[in-house]
């Protein structure tokens, strides 16, 4: 099948993100304030730091990247789909602050450490972004195209502004330890990731994207209108229902271990549809593909620019989302 927007093969197509990745992955592999030799592969035994470093630092952290800028990118997708609208986004609709607002709230009134700590931010990260999703779709219901976009931007802004408002008052009563904790997480970083936030990602993220995936023909029938999908058989409170959960528990998942990572569910599936079109049965695996590469290769840098200090990761992709965000404002100005 060849995709009238780009002139490649659905499957070359994937076959070339994958390829980008793992590509992505061998970079990202040997490289860090410890640059680890390539001959590692190739059967030269390691010493036991480079081994350790490797297997207890390098590893976890490329997994939880991958996994993390592919839930993003793909739920980005996903409510795009689902909101019928191409600004719809964890970050900017606010499931991202809301998610962040209730791990905040959860490490300054709880114990926050060890396993227990990290799976109470699991299920608060999933409350927050569920409550927020919840709102914000109540609100988007029904009117103009663009009456409901505007509605949905400016519910996105109140919930923001509301989470960095009680954000701030948190802060003010944390310890110190807790008010550095809160200011490295609420600017997204992957510096923390080791063994047991790789595996409750490694939990948590695969069935929530292979639940997006499911609900990619659902998604196609949406964009035609309710009455219509429905009269093709779609059940569109089940389809809403599906992607909603399997939303907020995949961007709860990813605030609760990375932070708050912006604009990467806004920016790879807007690339991604204009070369590949929006059809959703190619458009979702691409994001979550694409995602996993942009946040690898981010991450790569955040280690390497500054070595031997890093730069938070959400820095880098707002830096990027931000510009592109407003070109994006721009143009939808100009051709109204």
């Amino acid at each position: 099948m060849i995709d009238r927007h780009s002139g490649f093969p659905d499957r070359q197509a994937l076959n070339g993100l994958v390829l980008a990745l793992l590509a992505a992955w061998l970079l990202a592999a040997f490289s860090g304030s410890l640059g680890l030799s390539p001959r590692l592969l190739l059967g030269d035994w390691p010493t036991p730091l480079d081994w350790q470093v490797w297997w207890q630092l390098r590893l976890p952290r490329l997994l939880l990247a991958t996994l993390v800028g592919a839930m993003l990118a793909g739920s980005g997708a996903a409510m795009q789909g689902l909101f019928r609208n191409p600004l719809a986004d964890p970050s900017l609709l606010g499931l991202a602050s809301g998610a962040g607002l209730a791990v905040a709230l959860w490490i300054v009134l709880f114990d926050a450490s060890g396993p227990l700590g990290l799976y109470g931010q699991f299920a608060a990260g999933f409350l927050g972004a569920l409550a927020v999703c919840l709102v914000v779709f109540r609100l988007g219901r029904g009117g103009p195209g663009q009456e409901a976009l505007f509605t949905l931007l400016l519910a996105g802004l109140a919930i923001n502004t509301l989470a960095g408002a009680f954000g701030g008052l948190l802060a003010f009563v944390a310890s110190d330890e807790q008010l550095r904790q809160l200011s490295l997480w609420g600017m997204g970083s992957l510096a923390h990731a080791l063994w047991p936030a790789a595996l409750g990602a490694l939990l948590c993220i695969p069935p929530a994207l292979w639940w997006l995936c499911r609900c990619a023909r659902g998604l196609d029938l949406l964009q035609l209108g309710e009455l219509t999908a429905h009269g093709a058989g779609l059940d569109a409170p089940a389809l809403k229902r599906r992607v909603v959960l399997a939303t907020t528990l995949g961007v709860g998942v990813c605030v609760a271990l990375a932070g708050i990572i912006g604009f990467l569910g806004l920016l790879v599936p807007h690339c991604l549809r204009l070369w590949l079109g929006p059809g959703h049965r190619l458009l979702l695996p691409a994001s979550m593909l694409g995602g996993a590469l942009l946040l690898l290769v981010a991450d790569t840098l955040a280690r390497t620019l500054a070595s031997p200090a890093e730069i938070p990761v959400g820095l880098l992709t707002s830096l990027l989302g931000g510009p592109y965000f407003l070109w994006l404002l721009m143009q939808r100005r100009r051709s109204c």
